[in-house]
């Protein structure tokens, strides 16, 4: 496959109005639960690659009298997120557009820093750690869920409707990131000069037939939209035909009553020595 070999990370997943409500299902209790044994009130936390903040207000809530500051490279995900937290009456949440590999923090400012799907999407992921390394004290927590595409699955898999995977994949592969970070990222994270690592998983399952249902517009208008499929296509890593296929089988895997989806993520914490 021929790969993107631009020095700028580009973000595959974009950041359509789709994709955005995709994320606002994340919580910090869905997803950052590897991490919240670790954060207590009073604690300074960084999440970085925020999105729309839905995870960032819950670590907020956890730190209570703390601060959370959130940060993100689109302007777009910033406001999104101080919105949420607004809502959501957390105080103790700030918002930054910023680049993660020059983070605007003094060395050590940190206790702990989370990130939910942020590795798999930066290609330079030495640069990511070492700059949230330095942004953490000594004895500081990093968390980290990625994505793990191979161990992704949908079910039942009715003629191509698996290839929904497989495109994502690909574009993530061409887009210079890591569709497999999720289970990669321990070396990542020793080279990095973190220790005490600790590993586990977990499934988001989408199995109820108002899951099912917003899985179903979710890919359609994201992987399967007309912007998405004409850049893999012209990438090379699919074809018309078989898009057309997909929209196919996903159309009959909605009306299936045993239809579910579940992305699969490695989860890390870590210490700063």
């Amino acid at each position: 496959m021929t790969s993107n070999t631009s020095g700028t990370p580009d973000y595959t997943s974009g950041f359509s109005e789709v994709y955005v409500r995709y994320q606002m299902r994340h919580t910090a209790e869905s997803s950052a639960a590897h991490l919240l044994p670790y954060v207590r009130p009073g604690l300074r936390v960084l999440d970085f690659g925020c999105g729309p903040g839905s995870i960032s207000v819950g670590l907020a809530r956890a730190v209570e009298r703390g601060e959370l500051h959130g940060v993100d490279m689109e302007t777009s995900q910033v406001e999104i997120a101080r919105s949420v937290a607004e809502d959501a009456g957390q105080t103790n949440a700030t918002f930054h557009v910023a680049d993660v590999t020059d983070l605007p923090f003094e060395d050590g400012f940190f206790d702990i820093a989370h990130c939910h799907q942020v590795l798999t999407h930066v290609p330079d992921t030495s640069a990511v750690l070492a700059e949230v390394k330095r942004v953490l004290k000594p004895g500081g927590v990093l968390g980290c869920r990625e994505i793990i595409c191979e161990s992704s699955f949908i079910y039942p898999n009715l003629g191509d409707v698996r290839q929904v995977w497989q495109l994502y994949e690909d574009l993530l592969a061409w887009d210079d990131g890591h569709p497999q970070m999720g289970k990669e990222m321990r070396g990542h994270i020793q080279r990095a000069g973190f220790t005490g690592i600790r590993l586990t998983s977990s499934f988001d399952m989408y199995s109820a037939p108002s899951e099912v249902a917003f899985t179903y517009e979710f890919l359609r208008d994201w992987v399967l939209s007309p912007e998405i499929t004409k850049a893999a296509i012209r990438y090379g890593v699919t074809t018309a035909e078989i898009c057309d296929r997909t929209r196919f089988a996903l159309n009959n895997w909605k009306e299936h009553p045993e239809a579910c989806i579940a992305p699969a993520f490695g989860e890390v914490v870590a210490s700063k020595p």
